[in-house]
């Protein structure tokens, strides 16, 4: 690994203004057909930025980012940490998905304290979401851990059912309820209390993130710990009932709900939240560990051995016991840039501002270096996003310009979150207007940057809106029993764009045809670098750039 200073690039100058990159949340290449909102979506700015010489579509899912296989769509996290790092680093689902295969997860102290409460007689709670998406969790890690607190002695295994609808099918809940419900019944033919106690839709309760909403987190305790929410005979009849007084509703909104009889956490139980993902599991588990947490009033703190899968932020140390050690990524963009002295903005609206900082940074908390960056965050609405697809991409821009023509930021990084957001309500017609907003917004920003004689660069960290529907073995759109196409609500293994706009570039430089048919967004970080007039430090993924 490098450290040193970095090198004055022998070919590409020093820019007059400032080197800024646009991560377009969820605006990936599609296939330019009925499903993809960001083709039928009027983009006339990036057209115009689609030219020759200065474009590339580049790989963010799979293995590209550190996921397990190519199979494995990208998200906002391992998206944000491969642009951050210029690096590619295993991710927590292959971290997990190794420690459980080779039995280290069930070696470690903490499963231990775990299911050392469980054979007390004490319950163990599994808390999380019941999805296969890979995104925040897995149903095999979580029937791997069922098993093995089974085979520990434990007998009481209560699972609290966060329901996804968002890196899966929409209205998919009961395929995932159905099949923990088989897993639990074998259990119960060994004598074993093993049920679904409570759960509610992951937009609706206990997976809020950067504290955009601690009611929802409010909700998730009233629910998991106090088992206080309506109550249904099945975790089924709950996501039934649900459905036909909310017509439409879908997975991810669905409200909490308690099975009976309740089951609430106790004195002398465990708890194991078993997301991987760390941006929506930090603020239930600051409820359970912090001694003097005053988000929310928790009623009662019943003294349960609380435990993550992962070390969820490594510099705030959240949770205290976590079974997974979290990638350890050396060295990201951000602390390469403040070494030199490099000045640096990072700015988005609430529901992405950790991702242009916390992930950015290689999972950590604060600054490299607080007098040469500054991180903005803009309050994100507190609706629907199909409600406001337009979101906060026009006050995110107006801050940005206005610092950016300070001439404070020798490089800015910035999320417009619309696309992923507006693309995970499933909302068509929203979704092309949030990806239209977006564009309206660079039109503003590249007009700004130009005078400033800078760099715009854009890209993005994963695709959704240019999928928006589900697609056959044979890729073309699902559709319903009326005729109408089968809504999707999650990312996409589509490529991402990669866009250089530079009006100084003339000969000087283009894209190098030959890197782009393997590149992924970690090879971002060093063309930035390079853009900035520096020679990238070696352990980086190569630049896309090829100088004349």
């Amino acid at each position: 690994m490098s450290s040193s200073p970095l090198r004055p690039h022998p070919r590409q100058p020093k820019p007059a203004g400032p080197v800024v990159l646009v991560v377009m949340d969820g605006i990936g290449r599609g296939a330019g057909d009925e499903a993809d909102a960001v083709s039928i979506a009027a983009t006339p700015t990036l057209d115009r930025l689609w030219v020759p010489g200065a474009r590339a579509e580049l790989l963010a899912h799979g293995k590209a980012v550190g996921l397990p296989s190519d199979d494995d769509m990208g998200n906002s996290e391992v998206g944000h940490n491969a642009l951050g790092a210029g690096k590619v680093y295993a991710q927590g689902a292959m971290l997990v998905g190794r420690a459980i295969k080779s039995g280290a997860i069930f070696e470690s102290d903490t499963w231990k304290k775990v299911v050392e409460r469980g054979a007390r007689g004490g319950a163990v709670h599994f808390l999380g979401l019941l999805s296969d998406g890979n995104v925040h969790s897995h149903l095999d890690h979580l029937e791997a851990m069922l098993g093995a607190a089974a085979k520990a002695g434990c007998k009481k295994l209560y699972v609290h059912a966060l329901l996804d609808g968002r890196d899966v099918p929409p209205t998919s809940a009961l395929e995932y309820v159905d099949r923990t419900e088989r897993y639990l019944a074998n259990l119960r033919q060994s004598g074993i209390d093993a049920r679904i106690v409570s759960g509610g839709g992951r937009m609706k309760i206990t997976m809020d993130r950067y504290e955009a909403d601690w009611a929802m987190v409010e909700r998730g305790w009233h629910t998991h710990v106090l088992a206080d929410a309506r109550a249904f005979a099945s975790a089924t009849e709950a996501i039934e009932t649900y459905r036909t007084e909310i017509p439409g509703i879908i997975d991810q909104d669905l409200p909490p709900f308690v099975v009976k009889p309740p089951a609430p956490m106790l004195d002398g139980d465990a708890c194991v939240m078993f997301n991987f993902r760390g941006d929506r599991a930090i603020e239930i588990s600051r409820a359970f560990d912090d001694d003097a947490f005053d988000k929310f009033d928790r009623v009662r703190r019943p003294d349960v051995f609380y435990a993550g899968m992962m070390e969820y932020d490594g510099d705030l140390h959240i949770p205290r016991h976590y079974l997974v050690s979290p990638p350890e990524i050396e060295r990201p963009m951000g602390e390469i840039l403040s070494t030199a002295h490099i000045t640096q903005l990072a700015i988005s609206e609430t529901q992405k501002y950790g991702h242009v900082t916390y992930f950015w940074n290689g999972n950590r908390s604060g600054m490299f270096d607080d007098h040469t960056e500054t991180y903005i965050e803009i309050p994100s609405d507190r609706v629907s996003f199909d409600q406001r697809p337009w979101m906060k991409a026009a006050e995110i821009t107006d801050r940005l310009i206005e610092e950016l023509r300070s001439g404070k930021h020798q490089f800015a990084r910035v999320n417009y979150a619309n696309g992923d957001m507006v693309g995970h309500t499933g909302v068509f017609d929203a979704t092309v207007i949030a990806v239209e907003a977006v564009d309206l917004q660079l039109a503003r920003l590249a007009k700004a940057v130009e005078e400033l004689h800078g760099i715009l660069v854009v890209t993005a960290d994963h695709g959704n809106a240019d999928e928006m529907y589900q697609r056959d073995k044979k890729g073309r759109v699902q559709r319903d029993k009326t005729g109408q196409p089968v809504v999707k609500t999650s990312h996409t293994l589509n490529r991402v764009p990669f866009l250089i706009d530079d009006p100084m570039r003339g000969d000087r430089y283009d894209i190098d045809p030959s890197r782009v048919n393997e590149a992924g967004i970690a090879n971002v970080t060093a063309t930035c670098i390079e853009l900035l007039g520096f020679v990238p430090p070696d352990d980086l993924q190569p630049s896309l750039l090829r100088f004349r």
